[in-house]
């Protein structure tokens, strides 16, 4: 079934078809064309007959930002336990004055 959604840079769609989620991450139309992103990072440029010939519908975009990323490893996401406070942030010269073992502050 072809779909009558345009394509609007920024938007997620699913293909219900391949059940794959992307964003459109381009749209020339000069040239026909529509440049989109799978969430899992796969870039594929369709043409604009291709675009309206897909079944797709709107889709809300993915919670899970790591989709593109998947070579990261959990520890790379940072410290998602706690979350960080403005109070709990120090100067970067502190880690510098720490290493050298001087502090102006004193």
């Amino acid at each position: 079934m072809a779909t009558e959604i345009d394509p609007v840079v920024g938007n997620w769609y699913r293909d219900t078809e391949s059940d794959r989620t992307f964003e459109v991450v381009a749209l020339d139309e000069d040239e026909g064309t529509v440049a989109i992103q799978y969430f899992e990072s796969e870039v594929e440029e369709l043409d604009i007959d291709s675009w309206y010939d897909m079944d797709l519908e709107l889709a809300a975009e993915p919670e899970d930002w790591s989709g593109p990323y998947d070579d990261l490893e959990r520890d790379d996401f940072g410290d998602t336990e706690e979350p960080m406070h403005p109070e709990t942030w120090g100067s970067p010269m502190e880690e510098v004055e720490e290493e050298e073992g001087e502090s102006d502050y004193e």
